[in-house]
């Protein structure tokens, strides 16, 4: 059975972990403040779910979730996530993060930021455009009129496709918008952020996009 790891158990890593426990996955937890507050979670979730620290979610995970503030990045634990996937769910958020320089001139993107501290990784921008409390809200089966969308941007073709497949077992269709460096289509202020749309809406959304510099 597939396992799901979170670095990060606040809103948007526990809504994700809740989805995976319901669709079968195992789940292993960690957060900042130790697997000792993570206790009501995991009861939550039940026997498929268990707590630990980030090296243990980055160890035990086939797939490992990032959903942590992007200032924290370096504490990702590099070596246990080599050659795995990993889903970059962060954004940035200067008055939160600091100002990130390569960010701040549009020279790079969060998730080539993400991809850069993990260079044997094969990193998946996936779910930093919903409102936490949606992905548990908004899924619908597959082949649903008018079913939600979510993007992934990445390098790695086989990576993609399987974020993809996780992404509709969660109940949402997929847009793929291309590599990393093309995440920023979906950033902050960006058309499609937090916005609830279909496949085509989402796609429309992404092509109208405009660098923060070009406005």
């Amino acid at each position: 059975m597939t396992t799901v790891g979170f670095i990060g158990a606040g809103n948007v890593g526990a809504q994700l972990a809740r989805l995976a426990s319901e669709h079968g996955y195992n789940v292993v937890l960690s957060n900042s403040r130790g697997p000792e507050t993570l206790v009501d979670l995991v009861d939550e979730l039940g026997d498929n779910a268990r707590a630990g620290t980030a090296e243990d979610a980055a160890a035990g995970g086939d797939i490992v979730v990032v959903a942590i503030p992007l200032r924290a990045i370096g504490s990702v634990p590099v070596e246990p996530l080599a050659g795995k996937i990993v889903i970059d769910a962060c954004n940035y958020y200067p008055r939160r993060d600091g100002h990130i320089p390569e960010l701040d001139d549009e020279s790079t993107t969060t998730s080539e930021l993400v991809q850069a501290h993990l260079p044997r990784s094969h990193v998946v921008k996936a779910f930093n455009h919903i409102r936490a409390g949606e992905l548990t809200t908004d899924g619908r089966p597959s082949g649903t009129s008018g079913r939600r969308a979510l993007i992934v941007a990445g390098d790695d073709a086989d990576a993609k496709a399987r974020v993809a497949k996780l992404i509709d077992r969660f109940g949402f269709d997929v847009v793929d918008i291309g590599p990393l460096a093309e995440g920023w289509r979906i950033q902050p202020d960006t058309p499609g952020y937090g916005q609830r749309r279909t496949a085509d809406q989402l796609r429309a959304d992404v092509a109208a996009a405009r660098r923060y510099r070009d406005r």
